[in-house]
C-alpha cells in the first residue's frame, strides 16, 4: 500500500512540475508574440484544456472499441503546441524578435483550439450495452440443491426383519374364463346424400368393368372408416 501511495505521489509531483513549466513557457511565448496582459495567460489554459479533453475522449472511444483517430489528432496538435513552446523558450528563439510566422500561429491558435474542442465535445458517444436481467431459470440453477434431511431417509433399524417361518402356500391362479368375441357392429344408417353417392360409384364401376363394385373399395373412395363397410355393402 505504501509503495502504491509513493508511486502516486511521484506521478502527481511530476505532473505538477510539468504543468507549471509548460504553462510558464506558453505564457512567455504568447507574450513575446504580442499577446500581452490577460491574453498571454489564456493561451496556456487553452492548450492544456485541449490536451486533456482530447486524451479523455480518446480513452473513452478506445474502451468502447471505436476508432479514436480524431481525438488522437487533436491530442497531438495540443502536445505539439506545448512542446513547441518549451523548445522555443529554451534559448533557440529570440523572444525580443519573434518571426512573423510565429506571430501568425499564436494569433490563430484560439480559432484552432475552439474548432478542436467543439469537435471533441459533440462527437457521438458510444451507446451503453444494457445488461440483460438474470432469468429465474439461471437463479434456480445457481441455488444449491437441497440436501434431504435425516427424516426423509428411511431408518435401517425400522425396516421389518424377514420372518424365518415360511408363509402359507400361494393359491393357484384362477384360469381365465374364455369370453365370447364381440358381435360385429350393426350396419350404420347412411344419409340419403351418401347413399346416392355410394350407388353412383357402384354404377360407375359396373359400367366400366362389367362387375359389381367391391364395398370396401367404394368405402375407401368415399373416405369412410372400415367400420362402415357393412353400411356401404347394404346399399350396393
Amino acid at each position: 500500500m505504501r509503495a502504491h501511495l509513493a508511486r502516486v505521489d511521484a506521478v502527481i509531483v511530476q505532473a505538477v512540475i510539468a504543468g507549471a513549466l509548460s504553462f510558464s513557457h506558453l505564457h512567455d511565448l504568447a507574450a513575446a508574440a504580442g499577446q500581452d496582459g490577460w491574453k498571454a495567460w489564456a493561451y496556456p489554459v487553452s492548450v492544456d484544456l485541449l490536451l486533456v479533453a482530447a486524451w479523455r475522449r480518446m480513452r473513452q472511444q478506445q474502451r468502447a472499441g471505436q476508432a479514436a483517430g480524431g481525438p488522437r489528432l487533436w491530442f497531438l496538435v495540443a502536445l505539439a503546441a506545448s512542446l513547441g513552446a518549451n523548445v522555443a523558450t529554451a534559448g533557440l528563439l529570440d523572444l525580443d524578435d519573434v518571426p512573423a510566422w510565429l506571430r501568425v500561429t499564436v494569433a490563430g491558435w484560439p480559432a484552432v483550439a475552439f474548432f478542436g474542442g467543439t469537435l471533441l465535445a459533440h462527437a457521438p458517444h458510444a451507446p451503453e450495452t444494457p445488461t440483460a436481467p438474470a432469468s429465474p431459470a439461471a437463479d434456480a440453477e445457481t441455488e444449491p440443491h437441497a440436501v434431504p434431511s435425516a427424516v426423509d431417509r428411511p431408518d435401517r433399524e425400522a425396516l421389518p426383519v424377514p420372518s424365518a417361518d415360511p408363509g402359507p402356500a400361494p393359491e393357484p391362479a384362477a384360469e381365465p374364463v374364455a369370453t365370447s368375441a364381440p358381435a360385429p357392429a350393426s350396419a350404420v344408417t347412411l344419409p340419403p346424400a351418401l347413399v346416392d353417392r355410394v350407388r353412383a360409384l357402384a354404377d360407375e364401376h359396373r359400367s366400366a368393368t362389367g362387375h359389381p363394385a367391391d364395398p370396401d373399395a367404394v368405402r375407401a373412395r368415399l373416405g369412410l372408416p372400415p367400420s362402415m363397410t357393412a353400411s356401404v355393402a347394404a346399399h350396393l
